[in-house]
């Protein structure tokens, strides 16, 4: 697969993650997958909370590090939201079939998924990172690895103009 090169994005303050997070959620489609990474406590829940939010989610999105997955029905595709941060095994995630879940008229955001990026096809990846010095800001890394999410870059760049590191 071929890799969009990637888009720096500082979000200064908890409301723009969640506003990155809503831009992202507004280009995404039925059997989208999007990866979340960084450090814990870099803002991944944050994030998956603000993309479910602009799908129309409006009961509470936890990390579901314990049940896996939690899956909200919306107007539109549904959204599973899946944390891998418990487990060992690769076949493990296998067992989930994330895949088959964006498959069947769903988006996947996947915490701590960029440990099996490899077992999923097209898909974004969110890294997100701390600022020193500044606890509340974040550094946002979006990165699209293959055609999927490289053909909607340039809408991409638009959405998230306004948090352009560069």
């Amino acid at each position: 697969m071929r890799s969009t090169p990637s888009l720096s994005l500082r979000a200064s303050t908890v409301d723009d993650t969640l506003a990155v997070a809503a831009a992202l959620a507004g280009l995404a489609r039925a059997g989208d997958v999007v990866l979340l990474a960084g450090e814990m406590g870099t803002g991944k829940t944050t994030f998956a909370q603000g993309f479910g939010r602009a799908m129309g989610v409006d009961e509470p999105i936890t990390s579901p590090t314990f049940t896996l997955v939690h899956s909200y029905p919306t107007a539109g595709p549904t959204l599973h939201h899946a944390d891998l941060y418990r487990l060992e095994h690769m076949s493990e995630v296998a067992d989930l079939a994330l895949g088959e879940l964006a498959e069947f008229h769903g988006i996947v955001l996947v915490e701590w998924g960029d440990v099996a990026a490899g077992a999923f096809g097209d898909h974004v990846v969110v890294r997100l990172g701390h600022v020193d010095g500044d606890d509340a800001a974040r550094t946002v890394v979006l990165t699209a690895v293959g055609g999927a999410w490289a053909r909607r870059w340039g809408a991409l760049v638009e959405a998230t103009a306004e948090w352009c590191d560069q």
